[in-house]
């Protein structure tokens, strides 16, 4: 009973934050989908076996403040600076390249890899909550993401509990079914729908970009879950009690709002 409560205490205040950010955007949500980025990447990195202070993680979490800096002033307004926003993924690699030359042979290659594409997996991604957030349309863009990904996994859920026969992943995650998959998709398609309708958006169009970012979600709950199976751990971290670490409760966000953003801008033009 305390462990149940510990996880809906926690999970009420997550979703108190995500609701008041989410609201008001601007410098708020940037500073929280920042946080959230430095923190993943610090779970992703420990878990690939990258320690605090190593030179790898210090370039990691360089890259990621230089990243989040610029995209607050790209997302402000200051398109000029658009071109440096992917510049500075540029820039990261080659200061791992560097270390990778200079310290040779300290790293090998696949220590180099993971070091930056934890750079791309996590703030990156992540970033585009913020980055949804501020679109024109942005104040009601932003949901459809956790109505994809947490919807998706509610509506899968319940769906595989019932009906489920037919394994996903079986060597990865046999508990998930083919037919929680779907009824995971199809659920949050009827999410996005009725929040169109509420919100006085364009249900149809909301339901079909809810439906696409669902199955975004799911993929990004699977990669999640084979970094952690691979390297034999079982959270990302211990931040949010009852849920585990940011990459444990983003793992299917993390996927979802780049797809989100991408559709936004597609159906927008």
């Amino acid at each position: 009973m305390k462990s149940f409560l510990t996880r809906l205490g926690s999970g009420i205040l997550l979703v108190a934050i995500i609701l008041v950010t989410g609201a008001y955007g601007s410098w708020p949500l940037w500073i929280a989908v920042t946080l959230a980025g430095f923190v993943g990447l610090h779970e992703f990195y420990r878990a690939v076996d990258i320690q605090k202070n190593d030179l790898l993680w210090w370039i990691g979490m360089i890259g990621t403040g230089m990243w989040a800096f610029i995209e607050w002033i790209v997302c402000g307004g200051d398109l000029a600076w658009k071109e440096n926003l992917w510049m500075t993924l540029v820039i990261t690699l080659m200061l791992f390249l560097a270390v990778y030359v200079f310290y040779f042979p300290k790293y090998d290659t696949r220590k180099i890899t993971e070091a930056y594409f934890g750079i791309l997996y996590v703030p990156v991604m992540l970033s585009f909550i913020y980055q949804t957030r501020m679109l024109e349309d942005g104040f009601q863009l932003v949901w459809l993401i956790f109505l994809s990904a947490w919807g998706c996994d509610t509506c899968a859920y319940c769906t595989g509990v019932l009906i489920g026969k037919h394994r996903l992943a079986p060597v990865l995650s046999p508990k998930k079914s083919i037919e929680g998959a779907i009824g995971g998709v199809v659920g949050a398609a009827l999410l996005g729908a009725l929040f169109g309708a509420l919100a006085e958006g364009d249900p149809g169009l909301y339901a079909v970009i809810c439906g696409v970012g669902a199955a975004a979600s799911q993929i990004g709950d699977l990669a999640a879950s084979a970094v952690k199976r691979q390297h034999d751990i079982k959270d990302y971290g211990t931040l949010i009690p009852g849920h585990g670490g940011i990459l444990d409760r983003f793992d299917s966000v993390i996927v979802t709002a780049p797809m989100i953003y991408i559709l936004a801008l597609y159906f927008n033009h």
